[in-house]
């Protein structure tokens, strides 16, 4: 796969291909900007004719055997090594120019093993959010107390998916999910990572392009908000459910467009927290162990992903907070697999950390702005958003006066010591939490648990009874 690029007045434009049902498309006729660096990309009009299936179509992958589906993704499992596969090293190449995350950790991102595409992990997925692998290939008998039969059946979905970009195994998590339910998909491809699905696609499509589940995918590029290609695309008689990763402002967007028969999935913009016990100041070593575990979960991908905590609550006086503060400021700078690189803090929270520095003791800050780590310690959670590896400490009396701090935003709660989870993890769900783990296994998700409060495979699909009543 060569790159192309196009040239005006100097100018370098990106290329980004469409992706059709096992055809790619190339074409200028579209000009558009990456949402982290603002630089040029050209894309082909979309088909609005090729991209939508007429009801009366089914899925191609509708009758064919889950089995053969889960062999397909083996396979493309097989395929998606970074070393051997031209189109992944293309779109590491060209998503590292234009993604605000550094190369470094695009590169061990895309490096990461894809465990989901194991056929037992797969396996195991679908059991936990169906019961049953049997309701995705055909009619499922039950019987009701009064001897009623009905028959039950997961139909193929019509998605359209928006896809989250601060990740390229968030992408392919995306691309397997539409796949494991037999859906038509449409993928809208995000300005931070344009390259990535189409390159997963193209490795389907090498494998066969013919095959019932390359038919079901396509992937596209348009500017969010854009009512000319929304208006057309988020309607009913094209499409059951929108499957949306994205910023706050971006679901209230297409929210305006649910209606009867198309529904919204959404993975909201969440917050994650942690919350450290006293028992990190039981000796040095508890001490340093609590701080490494809270600056892995902070620093992941530069703290870009939705399980890093913003805001930690920590058990104790304000003077043993501020000497967790001083061994935790040494633990958050460390440059790590998935950290480095970043972008600087932030204007917002230079202006806003500059005024606290006349706050103090009330206030403390430690860290620079240069992007590696800032802490700032305060008596109640900031009201302002920490980011680019920025965490916000609260001295609390005790773990479940952390409980207060947490709303149905709050999607991942990291605990240490690991054995106290369980004492605040009723007070957590009751306020709205989400996810409850130990403190440094933020990115380490068992497969097969709800994803923000539902089973999101159970949700793709359309549940048809055939009722004998």
């Amino acid at each position: 796969m060569s790159t192309t690029e196009v040239r005006d007045s100097g100018v370098r434009k990106l290329q980004v291909p469409h992706f059709v049902r096992g055809e790619v498309r190339w074409g200028e006729e579209r000009e558009y900007f990456s949402r982290d660096l603002g630089l040029p990309f050209v894309t082909p009009e979309i088909s609005f004719d090729e991209i939508v299936t007429p009801r009366s179509q089914p899925s191609p992958m509708a009758d064919v055997p889950l089995s053969e589906i889960l062999d397909f993704l083996v396979e493309t499992r097989e395929r998606l090594d970074l070393d051997t596969n031209e189109y992944l090293q293309e779109s590491l190449e060209l998503t590292s120019q234009i993604s605000g995350i550094s190369r470094t950790i695009m590169e061990n991102l895309f490096r990461l093993p894809l465990d989901f595409l194991r056929r037992d992990a797969m396996e195991y997925r679908l059991e936990r959010n169906f019961g049953s692998l049997d309701v995705l290939d055909g009619w499922v008998e039950h019987v009701d107390p009064n001897g009623r039969a009905s028959r039950v059946r997961a139909i193929p979905p019509r998605l359209i998916h928006m896809i989250a970009g601060n990740a390229p195994i968030g992408v392919m998590m995306s691309i397997a999910d539409g796949v494991l339910v037999k859906g038509i998909n449409v993928f809208k491809v995000p300005s931070v990572d344009p390259f990535t699905t189409i390159a997963v696609l193209r490795t389907m499509a090498d494998i066969d392009p013919d095959h019932p589940v390359v038919r079901s995918l396509s992937a596209i590029y348009w500017r969010g908000g854009d009512a000319q290609v929304e208006g057309i695309l988020y309607r009913a008689q094209y499409f059951d459910k929108l499957v949306a990763w994205g910023g706050g402002e971006a679901i209230t967007n297409v929210a305006k467009y649910v209606g009867p028969g198309f529904q919204l999935v959404a993975f909201d913009p969440k917050v994650s927290m942690s919350v450290v016990g006293h028992e990190a100041f039981e000796s040095d070593a508890s001490l340093h162990e609590a701080a490494e575990v809270l600056a892995s979960d902070t620093a992941g991908m530069n703290q870009d992903a939705c399980v890093c905590p913003r805001h930690a609550f920590v058990e104790g006086t304000v003077e043993e907070v501020d000497r967790f503060c001083d061994v935790l400021i040494d633990h958050l700078v460390v440059d790590r697999r998935h950290k480095g690189g970043g972008p600087r803090t932030p204007a917002y929270i230079r202006e806003a950390v500059d005024g606290l520095r006349f706050l103090e003791p009330e206030y403390r800050v430690w860290g620079s702005y240069d992007g590696r780590g800032l802490i700032v310690r305060s008596p109640e959670p900031v009201d302002w958003h920490p980011n680019n590896v920025t965490l916000n400490v609260v001295p609390v009396s005790s773990m479940a006066d952390s409980a207060r701090y947490a709303t149905v935003a709050t999607q991942t709660v990291g605990v240490w010591p690991y054995h106290r989870k369980a004492e605040i993890r009723d007070r957590l769900a009751y306020a709205g939490v989400q996810r409850v783990c130990r403190l440094g296994h933020a990115g380490m998700v068992t497969l097969g648990i709800p994803h923000d409060a539902m089973y999101p495979l159970h949700r793709f699909v359309n549940w048809v009874v055939d009722d004998d009543g």
